[in-house]
């Protein structure tokens, strides 16, 4: 008896086993190669590579059996079965296209397994029908253990190449499943052979029609020349999708790479790649990258569950850019088609600068520019909450209202600059001197207020008070003129004196304006009294910042003489105010509050022009004496309005006397020096006013180019029975003789008072007793209104 495996080597042309394992591998390859193209086609293109596929792939195998069968050589005449033959050609073709379709049927591990299996049985099936082609003069049997393990072989190894080969498309993959499907289709048929066994038999003849062994190597040739065609096939098409592949890749690594913003490829959860934007953006290298999961870059998973469903929405979230930093980013995704399979691309924007800004925004919305504190809103929103939180936890909150005292002389003065600078060290100053837990805001221009909750006593706030007032005279102790800092403070209490946000910053405005009025530089409480002041004060700022506009102001001018001839040399024009509601106001309530409040300004630039106007309509000549306020004389403005007014109105500047008090030229001495001599080259004339009550200093009559001098009337009323008030008056009208300055004596109420002054050679007087003030009516059209002022007086 002849078993084949026991001549393996001795019976075995071992060129041909060799040619026939060439073969199978080359065979192999084809499959595998034409494996992928059969997944990427569709459609009827599908179809057709199915065909090439299982064709190159069934000729392989045939080819590789019969050119092993052909390797055999029994020592006994043999032949195949032309019928037998072909169809063992044809079930190989069939079978493994059949296995081949069901494998690419699904991208899934199932299809792949059982199309493998489908595939190994086509090999098997081919083998055994191959064998029963063979005619040999003897009798054949069969192992059939070796049969079954032919046929485990065959199965199991064809499932795991089509697996191993499938798994990617790399060129490892395809060559590891091109070596096991080798191994399978090699293994079956060794198998397969070692389980016959040939007993000799001169009796069994061989058919004169089996093929003989060099026409079957014909037929191997043409199968061998089929294979090698379809090789060369696959192979050019595979060069030419490689090719393809590779400048539809580029051209997507370009395209992506000119984006600006990050652009992620992910296969599943996977990262595939991503473009320069994205390298960029984080410590991340390509190497590093690829085949990680996409929540180690966006550790938010309901994000990327998100992107993976794909939703159209756009997500914030942060991205690790390494190993410990993250990076706050946009993101929006879209599945594209890849290489034939849906890819989920993930556009990542920086929004880093967005983020900063977005901060910027409610930092500005909430902090004052300028000093960087806390504004008004933010200031509000913090009381509100102190407020409840004291409802629950007791004890006091102390609200502090501060005003830079003459803050805005700093700025006419030395400018903004140095204004700015001021409210920046106030800032500096009043944080060093605040505790943990209390708040300085800044609510606009140069007003300040602090919070100070959770306080024990009353007494606490004075303490907090003192502590700013003396963080200001430390800070003052080495700054310059321009950097003195003054401010007044006013307390309020909660629940002591209100009960909500509003009344609480009335009555700590209402304490901050005693404080300012009772000398500054210091601090008040608030008492209930002050409230009715304040509101009082407010109603009528109110209403005067609407009197011009109203037509509630006019103005009354009282006559200036010769005390020797009795002569009206001019008249001074004084404000009046009458109030719909409060009648007739006294100047020494309203002047105050409109010189604090600004609103001495523009009233005084209204007298000013009214003045002038009507002072063009007097048939005589004389003069008009109109008093300045500090402020107007020092806004840089006023010398300019004046020659405007006076353009305008067609009045001589030499008709024109200023009246200025020596309080106006302490403030600032250069300014104001500046701003009279540029008021004397326009001709109009100067007047110290008040002479006497303020520093009456000798220096400033001096100093400045002075017309006239003008004695206070508080030294009038008694010059007559007080001997030092006359002394003073004496010593006034001496200086004026000796500075040869006319000196107007103010307030002659009787005539002991006109005889004093006569006998002291006093030049002109202005009082009741000389005239009273009257309005420009009684004046127009009346050239003896003097003479009979004069004849009443007397």
């Amino acid at each position: 008896m002849l078993t084949v495996y026991n001549c393996i080597l001795t019976e075995h042309d071992l060129r041909l086993v060799l040619l026939a394992a060439v073969t199978c591998l080359i065979a192999s390859l084809t499959a595998v190669n034409l494996l992928h193209h059969v997944g990427r086609a569709r459609g009827v293109m599908r179809h057709v590579w199915t065909a090439v596929a299982a064709t190159a792939t069934g000729s392989g195998v045939w080819a590789t059996h019969f050119i092993g069968m052909l390797a055999f050589q029994p020592g006994v005449p043999n032949g195949y079965h032309l019928g037998l033959t072909l169809v063992s050609l044809l079930v190989a073709i069939l079978v493994t296209g059949a296995g081949i379709a069901v494998a690419v049927a699904r991208p899934d591990i199932d299809n792949r397994l059982v199309g493998g299996a489908i595939i190994g049985a086509g090999i098997a099936a081919m083998h055994y029908v191959g064998m029963a082609a063979f005619q040999v003069q003897g009798v054949v049997a069969w192992n059939q253990l070796f049969v079954a393990a032919s046929l485990v072989a065959g199965v199991g190894l064809g499932a795991l190449a089509v697996f191993v080969a499938l798994r990617s498309r790399t060129i490892l993959a395809r060559v590891a499943g091109a070596l096991v499907l080798t191994l399978a289709i090699c293994g079956m048929h060794f198998t397969g052979m070692g389980a016959v066994s040939i007993l000799p038999d001169a009796a069994v003849a061989v058919p004169a029609s089996a093929i003989p062994a060099p026409l079957l190597a014909g037929a191997i040739a043409a199968a061998s020349f089929i294979i090698l065609l379809l090789v060369c096939t696959a192979l050019w098409i595979d060069v030419r999708d490689y090719r393809y592949a590779e400048r539809e890749a580029a051209r997507m690594h370009n395209l992506a790479d000119a984006a600006i913003e990050g652009l992620l490829l992910c296969r599943g959860t996977r990262l595939v790649t991503a473009n320069a934007s994205f390298m960029a953006l984080t410590d991340w290298t390509p190497d590093s990258l690829a085949g990680r999961h996409l929540t180690d870059l966006f550790p938010d998973e309901d994000v990327c569950s998100s992107l993976l469903d794909g939703s159209q929405e756009i997500f914030e979230t942060e991205l690790v850019i390494n190993e410990g930093n993250s990076v706050p980013v946009e993101l929006l995704s879209r599945f594209v088609d890849y290489g034939g399979k849906p890819h989920l691309v993930v556009a990542v924007r920086d929004i880093r600068e967005r983020k900063a800004a977005e901060a910027d925004i409610r930092r500005l919305a909430l902090h004052d520019a300028l000093t960087g504190l806390p504004n008004r809103r933010a200031f509000s929103a913090r009381l509100d909450e102190e407020i409840l939180a004291i409802g629950d936890t007791g004890g006091h909150l102390a609200l502090l209202c501060l005003d830079l005292d003459r803050f805005k002389e700093v700025n006419d003065l030395f400018g903004h600059a140095a204004g700015d600078v001021m409210l920046k060290k106030v800032a500096r100053c009043v944080s060093g001197a605040l505790g943990e837990g209390q708040m300085l805001a800044r609510l606009g221009g140069d007003e300040f207020a602090v919070i100070a909750p959770r306080l024990a006593r009353p007494e606490d706030a004075a303490r907090i008070a003192e502590a700013v007032l003396g963080a200001f005279r430390e800070e003052n102790e080495d700054a310059s003129n321009e950097g003195l800092m003054s401010t007044s403070i006013g307390i309020a209490l909660f629940p002591d004196d209100a009960c909500d946000r509003e009344t609480l910053l009335s009555n700590a405005d209402a304490a901050l304006y005693r404080a300012k009025s009772e000398g500054r530089d210091t601090w008040r409480f608030y008492e209930e009294a002050m409230g009715m002041e304040a509101r009082a004060r407010r109603l009528m700022e109110h209403e005067l910042r609407h009197a011009v506009a109203r037509n509630e102001f006019r103005l009354v001018y009282q006559p200036q003489k010769r005390l020797d001839t009795g002569e009206t040399i001019g008249f001074e024009a004084l404000l009046r105010w009458s109030n719909p509601a409060r009648g007739n106001v006294s100047p020494a309530l309203f002047v105050p509050i409109a010189e604090e409040s600004g609103i001495i300004v523009p009233i005084g630039e209204w007298v000013l022009r009214t003045a002038c106007k009507e002072a063009v309509t007097w048939q005589k000549p004389v003069t008009i004496a109109v008093n300045v306020s500090p402020i107007q004389l020092h806004s840089p403005s006023f010398v300019q309005t004046v020659h405007e007014i006076l353009l305008q109105t067609g009045l001589a500047p030499s008709r024109l006397e200023i009246e200025i008090t020596e309080t106006a030229l302490v403030r600032d001495m250069t300014r104001a020096l500046t701003t009279l001599r540029q008021l004397k080259a326009l001709g109009v004339h100067i007047a110290m006013d008040d002479f006497g009550t303020g520093y009456s200093s000798l220096s400033n009559l001096r100093a400045f180019p002075f017309d006239k001098i003008k004695i206070d009337g508080s030294f009038i009323k008694q010059v007559d029975t007080n001997e030092q008030a006359a002394t003073i008056v004496k010593a006034v009208l001496g200086i004026g003789r000796g500075l040869g300055l006319p000196v107007l004596a103010e307030g002659v109420e009787t005539s002991e008072e006109l005889q004093f002054l006569a006998g002291e050679f006093c030049q002109i007087g202005q009082g009741y007793l000389l005239g009273r003030p009257d309005p420009v009516a009684a004046l127009d059209d009346r050239p003896d209104v003097e003479d009979r002022r004069e004849s009443d007086a007397a």
